[in-house]
Protein backbone atom coordinates (compact mmCIF):
# COMPACT_ATOMS: atom_id res chain seq x y z
CA UNK A 1 0.00 0.00 0.00
CA UNK A 2 1.32 3.46 -1.11
CA UNK A 3 2.46 6.27 1.64
CA UNK A 4 -0.87 8.59 2.51
CA UNK A 5 0.02 12.14 2.56
CA UNK A 6 -1.30 13.77 5.81
CA UNK A 7 -1.80 17.72 7.04
CA UNK A 8 -1.36 18.57 10.53
CA UNK A 9 -0.24 21.04 12.25
CA UNK A 10 2.76 21.48 15.00
CA UNK A 11 0.87 21.46 18.04
CA UNK A 12 2.59 19.39 20.68
CA UNK A 13 6.37 18.54 19.22
CA UNK A 14 7.43 15.98 21.59
CA UNK A 15 3.51 14.09 20.24
CA UNK A 16 4.32 15.20 16.73
CA UNK A 17 7.84 13.63 16.79
CA UNK A 18 5.95 10.08 17.40
CA UNK A 19 3.75 10.52 15.38
CA UNK A 20 6.26 11.01 12.56
CA UNK A 21 7.62 7.40 12.69
CA UNK A 22 4.08 6.28 10.53
CA UNK A 23 4.97 4.98 7.45
CA UNK A 24 2.87 8.31 5.31
CA UNK A 25 4.34 11.73 4.56
CA UNK A 26 2.91 14.29 6.93
CA UNK A 27 2.97 18.07 5.69
CA UNK A 28 2.99 20.94 8.16
CA UNK A 29 1.62 24.31 6.99
CA UNK A 30 3.76 27.47 8.05
CA UNK A 31 3.40 31.24 8.05
CA UNK A 32 5.63 34.08 8.29
CA UNK A 33 7.36 34.71 11.64
CA UNK A 34 6.26 30.85 12.85
CA UNK A 35 3.43 31.86 15.08
CA UNK A 36 1.91 28.78 17.16
CA UNK A 37 0.07 26.03 15.12
CA UNK A 38 3.05 27.29 12.68
CA UNK A 39 6.38 26.66 12.75
CA UNK A 40 7.04 23.40 10.78
CA UNK A 41 9.27 21.46 12.02
CA UNK A 42 10.85 23.57 14.57
CA UNK A 43 14.56 23.15 15.96
CA UNK A 44 13.77 20.46 18.93
CA UNK A 45 14.55 17.05 16.64
CA UNK A 46 15.94 15.63 13.77
CA UNK A 47 13.06 15.35 11.79
CA UNK A 48 12.95 12.27 9.41
CA UNK A 49 12.79 12.80 5.50
CA UNK A 50 8.78 12.04 5.57
CA UNK A 51 7.70 15.61 7.31
CA UNK A 52 7.17 17.87 4.88
CA UNK A 53 7.09 21.81 5.46
CA UNK A 54 4.68 23.63 2.98
CA UNK A 55 3.12 27.02 2.84
CA UNK A 56 -0.05 27.60 4.69
CA UNK A 57 -1.03 29.98 0.81
CA UNK A 58 0.46 26.51 -0.42
CA UNK A 59 -1.69 23.79 1.48
CA UNK A 60 -5.24 24.39 -0.86
CA UNK A 61 -2.73 23.05 -3.53
CA UNK A 62 -1.80 19.54 -2.19
CA UNK A 63 -3.16 15.98 -2.83
CA UNK A 64 -4.04 15.07 0.06
CA UNK A 65 -5.30 11.93 1.79
CA UNK A 66 -6.30 12.86 5.39
CA UNK A 67 -6.26 16.13 7.69
CA UNK A 68 -5.37 15.65 11.17
CA UNK A 69 -6.51 18.91 13.85
CA UNK A 70 -4.90 18.49 17.63
CA UNK A 71 -6.07 21.72 18.70
CA UNK A 72 -9.81 23.21 18.53
CA UNK A 73 -8.30 25.67 16.87
CA UNK A 74 -7.41 23.70 14.40
CA UNK A 75 -10.22 22.22 13.60
CA UNK A 76 -12.79 25.48 14.28
CA UNK A 77 -10.73 27.96 12.19
CA UNK A 78 -7.61 26.82 11.09
CA UNK A 79 -8.40 24.20 8.63
CA UNK A 80 -11.39 26.64 7.27
CA UNK A 81 -8.83 28.73 6.71
CA UNK A 82 -6.30 27.03 4.49
CA UNK A 83 -7.83 24.08 2.88
CA UNK A 84 -10.22 23.99 0.08
CA UNK A 85 -13.68 23.31 -0.03
CA UNK A 86 -12.62 19.72 -1.45
CA UNK A 87 -10.08 19.27 0.99
CA UNK A 88 -12.87 20.57 3.83
CA UNK A 89 -14.96 17.21 2.54
CA UNK A 90 -12.70 14.86 3.50
CA UNK A 91 -12.97 13.01 6.27
CA UNK A 92 -10.53 14.15 9.07
CA UNK A 93 -9.33 12.87 12.73
CA UNK A 94 -9.18 15.17 15.41
CA UNK A 95 -6.52 14.08 18.02
CA UNK A 96 -7.71 15.13 21.44
CA UNK A 97 -4.65 15.66 23.50
CA UNK A 98 -6.62 16.94 27.01
CA UNK A 99 -9.86 15.93 29.29
CA UNK A 100 -12.11 18.89 29.41
CA UNK A 101 -12.25 21.69 31.50
CA UNK A 102 -15.00 23.62 31.84
CA UNK A 103 -16.70 20.32 33.39
CA UNK A 104 -15.13 17.35 33.65
CA UNK A 105 -18.29 15.10 32.77
CA UNK A 106 -20.82 17.64 31.08
CA UNK A 107 -17.88 19.67 28.45
CA UNK A 108 -19.62 19.02 24.72
CA UNK A 109 -16.57 18.19 22.07
CA UNK A 110 -16.09 20.87 20.13
CA UNK A 111 -15.80 18.52 17.30
CA UNK A 112 -19.59 17.69 16.49
CA UNK A 113 -19.52 15.68 13.39
CA UNK A 114 -20.04 11.74 12.53
CA UNK A 115 -18.33 11.71 9.48
CA UNK A 116 -14.49 12.60 11.38
CA UNK A 117 -12.85 10.33 13.82
CA UNK A 118 -12.46 11.71 17.29
CA UNK A 119 -8.73 10.14 18.90
CA UNK A 120 -8.02 10.60 22.51
CA UNK A 121 -5.00 9.46 24.28
CA UNK A 122 -6.27 7.99 27.19
CA UNK A 123 -9.56 6.12 27.96
CA UNK A 124 -9.54 8.73 31.28
CA UNK A 125 -10.37 11.40 28.43
CA UNK A 126 -12.69 9.40 26.20
CA UNK A 127 -14.78 8.71 29.58
CA UNK A 128 -14.93 12.48 30.38
CA UNK A 129 -15.70 14.18 27.26
CA UNK A 130 -19.12 14.31 25.84
CA UNK A 131 -18.13 13.33 22.19
CA UNK A 132 -21.74 13.16 20.96
CA UNK A 133 -22.38 11.36 17.90
CA UNK A 134 -18.82 11.85 16.63
CA UNK A 135 -17.13 8.50 16.80
CA UNK A 136 -14.04 7.98 19.02
CA UNK A 137 -11.40 5.94 18.99
CA UNK A 138 -8.16 5.71 21.72
CA UNK A 139 -4.75 5.65 21.07
CA UNK A 140 -2.66 5.45 23.69
CA UNK A 141 0.62 7.37 23.48
CA UNK A 142 3.90 5.38 22.19
CA UNK A 143 7.49 6.24 22.88
CA UNK A 144 10.76 5.78 22.10
CA UNK A 145 14.39 6.19 24.21
CA UNK A 146 17.62 6.40 22.78
CA UNK A 147 19.22 2.84 22.85
CA UNK A 148 21.35 2.63 25.63
CA UNK A 149 19.86 5.05 27.55
CA UNK A 150 18.38 3.09 30.82
CA UNK A 151 17.94 3.94 34.91
CA UNK A 152 20.79 4.38 37.43
CA UNK A 153 19.40 6.55 40.21
CA UNK A 154 22.61 7.45 41.97
CA UNK A 155 21.03 10.72 42.55
CA UNK A 156 19.29 10.96 45.78
CA UNK A 157 16.52 12.97 44.16
CA UNK A 158 13.09 12.67 42.51
CA UNK A 159 12.54 14.68 38.96
CA UNK A 160 9.02 16.43 38.29
CA UNK A 161 8.71 17.58 34.47
CA UNK A 162 5.75 19.25 33.98
CA UNK A 163 5.65 22.94 31.73
CA UNK A 164 4.92 25.69 33.04
CA UNK A 165 3.94 24.78 36.74
CA UNK A 166 3.45 28.14 38.42
CA UNK A 167 1.56 29.40 34.97
CA UNK A 168 -0.80 26.38 35.41
CA UNK A 169 -0.89 26.43 39.15
CA UNK A 170 -3.37 23.63 41.24
CA UNK A 171 -4.75 21.74 37.78
CA UNK A 172 -1.22 20.71 37.33
CA UNK A 173 -0.30 20.50 41.49
CA UNK A 174 1.77 23.55 41.47
CA UNK A 175 1.26 23.41 45.31
CA UNK A 176 1.54 19.78 45.62
CA UNK A 177 4.96 19.81 44.19
CA UNK A 178 5.36 23.09 46.54
CA UNK A 179 4.80 21.14 49.57
CA UNK A 180 6.51 17.70 48.61
CA UNK A 181 9.75 20.16 47.76
CA UNK A 182 10.02 21.52 51.35
CA UNK A 183 9.96 17.74 52.58
CA UNK A 184 12.18 15.61 50.31
CA UNK A 185 14.60 16.72 47.25
CA UNK A 186 13.13 17.32 44.01
CA UNK A 187 14.05 19.07 40.91
CA UNK A 188 11.76 20.80 38.32
CA UNK A 189 12.51 20.58 34.65
CA UNK A 190 10.23 21.77 32.06
CA UNK A 191 9.48 25.05 30.16
CA UNK A 192 9.61 27.93 32.36
CA UNK A 193 10.52 25.95 35.51
CA UNK A 194 13.16 28.57 36.37
CA UNK A 195 8.98 30.57 37.66
CA UNK A 196 9.23 27.70 39.93
CA UNK A 197 12.88 27.36 41.13
CA UNK A 198 13.21 24.59 38.92
CA UNK A 199 16.40 23.85 36.68
CA UNK A 200 14.72 25.13 33.37
CA UNK A 201 14.00 23.04 30.05
CA UNK A 202 15.88 19.76 28.88
CA UNK A 203 15.79 19.67 25.44
CA UNK A 204 13.21 16.83 24.33
CA UNK A 205 15.93 14.15 22.90
CA UNK A 206 18.15 14.69 26.30
CA UNK A 207 15.35 14.20 28.70
CA UNK A 208 15.32 10.43 28.89
CA UNK A 209 19.14 10.52 29.74
CA UNK A 210 18.69 13.68 32.29
CA UNK A 211 16.04 12.02 33.91
CA UNK A 212 18.03 8.27 34.40
CA UNK A 213 19.94 9.68 37.16
CA UNK A 214 17.11 10.31 39.55
CA UNK A 215 15.98 8.15 42.19
CA UNK A 216 11.94 8.50 41.12
CA UNK A 217 9.34 10.46 38.92
CA UNK A 218 7.04 12.28 40.82
CA UNK A 219 3.67 13.42 39.10
CA UNK A 220 2.06 15.90 41.30
CA UNK A 221 -0.54 16.61 38.29
CA UNK A 222 -4.38 16.85 39.75
CA UNK A 223 -5.94 17.17 36.48
CA UNK A 224 -4.32 16.24 33.29
CA UNK A 225 -3.67 14.08 29.81
CA UNK A 226 -0.93 11.51 30.11
CA UNK A 227 2.19 13.43 30.29
CA UNK A 228 4.67 11.87 27.63
CA UNK A 229 7.46 12.34 29.88
CA UNK A 230 6.03 9.86 32.45
CA UNK A 231 5.76 7.44 29.54
CA UNK A 232 9.24 7.90 28.53
CA UNK A 233 10.55 7.84 32.69
CA UNK A 234 8.84 4.19 32.96
CA UNK A 235 9.95 2.89 29.58
CA UNK A 236 14.19 3.93 31.35
CA UNK A 237 13.04 2.31 34.22
CA UNK A 238 11.78 4.93 36.42
CA UNK A 239 9.66 4.67 39.58
CA UNK A 240 6.88 6.66 39.21
CA UNK A 241 5.38 8.59 42.43
CA UNK A 242 2.50 10.07 41.43
CA UNK A 243 -1.21 11.43 42.58
CA UNK A 244 -3.87 8.50 41.78
CA UNK A 245 -6.19 10.86 39.01
CA UNK A 246 -6.92 10.50 35.46
CA UNK A 247 -5.55 8.18 33.52
CA UNK A 248 -2.35 7.53 35.79
CA UNK A 249 -4.25 6.02 38.09
CA UNK A 250 -4.37 3.08 35.49
CA UNK A 251 -0.53 3.00 34.61
CA UNK A 252 1.26 3.02 38.21
CA UNK A 253 0.29 -0.07 39.75
CA UNK A 254 1.86 0.07 43.62
CA UNK A 255 4.90 -1.64 44.93
CA UNK A 256 5.06 -2.97 41.30
CA UNK A 257 5.80 0.28 39.25
CA UNK A 258 5.90 2.95 41.70
CA UNK A 259 3.25 4.17 44.18
CA UNK A 260 -0.07 6.24 43.38
CA UNK A 261 -2.12 7.23 46.00
CA UNK A 262 -4.93 10.94 46.56
CA UNK A 263 -3.06 11.09 49.95
CA UNK A 264 0.15 13.62 49.63
CA UNK A 265 1.46 12.76 52.86
CA UNK A 266 1.87 9.04 52.04
CA UNK A 267 3.30 9.60 48.77
CA UNK A 268 5.47 11.93 50.88
CA UNK A 269 6.74 8.85 53.07
CA UNK A 270 7.23 6.61 49.97
CA UNK A 271 9.36 9.28 48.22
CA UNK A 272 11.39 9.29 51.20
CA UNK A 273 11.23 5.25 51.60
CA UNK A 274 12.83 5.29 47.99
CA UNK A 275 15.40 8.28 49.25
CA UNK A 276 16.60 5.27 51.64
CA UNK A 277 16.50 2.32 49.60
CA UNK A 278 17.82 2.33 46.45
CA UNK A 279 17.43 -1.37 45.72
CA UNK A 280 13.49 -0.71 46.58
CA UNK A 281 13.82 2.05 43.80
CA UNK A 282 15.30 0.28 41.30
CA UNK A 283 13.24 -3.32 41.89
CA UNK A 284 9.94 -0.75 41.37
CA UNK A 285 11.68 0.94 38.14
CA UNK A 286 12.23 -2.52 36.45
CA UNK A 287 8.51 -2.71 36.56
CA UNK A 288 7.73 0.70 35.77
CA UNK A 289 9.72 -0.48 32.52
CA UNK A 290 7.84 -3.79 31.64
CA UNK A 291 4.73 -1.89 31.78
CA UNK A 292 5.93 0.38 29.46
CA UNK A 293 7.47 -1.87 26.96
CA UNK A 294 4.00 -3.43 26.61
CA UNK A 295 1.35 -0.41 26.74
CA UNK A 296 3.80 2.83 25.28
CA UNK A 297 5.44 0.59 22.61
CA UNK A 298 6.02 3.09 19.95
CA UNK A 299 5.46 -0.31 17.38
CA UNK A 300 1.82 -0.44 19.08
CA UNK A 301 1.11 3.30 18.52
CA UNK A 302 2.54 3.14 14.87
CA UNK A 303 0.50 0.38 14.00
CA UNK A 304 -2.70 2.01 15.85
CA UNK A 305 -2.10 5.62 14.11
CA UNK A 306 -1.68 3.18 10.29
CA UNK A 307 -5.04 1.84 10.82
CA UNK A 308 -6.41 4.64 11.73
CA UNK A 309 -5.36 7.01 9.18
CA UNK A 310 -5.92 4.23 6.54
CA UNK A 311 -9.41 3.52 7.10
CA UNK A 312 -10.31 7.29 7.32
CA UNK A 313 -9.03 7.99 4.36
CA UNK A 314 -10.22 5.16 2.50
CA UNK A 315 -13.55 6.75 3.12
CA UNK A 316 -15.70 8.72 0.07
CA UNK A 317 -15.42 12.47 0.38
CA UNK A 318 -18.41 13.92 2.35
CA UNK A 319 -20.84 16.18 -0.79
CA UNK A 320 -20.77 19.27 -0.89
CA UNK A 321 -22.56 21.16 1.54
CA UNK A 322 -23.44 18.27 4.17
CA UNK A 323 -24.22 19.73 7.64
CA UNK A 324 -21.41 17.62 9.27
CA UNK A 325 -18.24 19.46 8.25
CA UNK A 326 -18.11 22.46 9.87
Amino acid sequence: MRPLRILTWHVHGNYLWYLSHVPHDIFLPVKPGRPPGYGGRGQSFTWPDNVHEVPADAVRDLDLDCVVTQSHDNWLVDRHEVLSPAQLRRPAIHVEHDPPRASPTDTPHPVDDPEALLVHVTRFNDLMWDSGRTPTRVIEHGVAVPEGVRYSGELDRGIVVVNGLRRRGRRLGADVFERARAEVPLDLVGMFAEEAGGLGEVPPPQLAGFMARYRFFFHPVRYTSLGLAACEAMTIGLPVVALATTEMATVVENGVSGWIDTDTGRLLERMRALLADPAEARRLGEGARRTALERFSIRRFVADWDAALREVAGRAAIPAGHGGAR
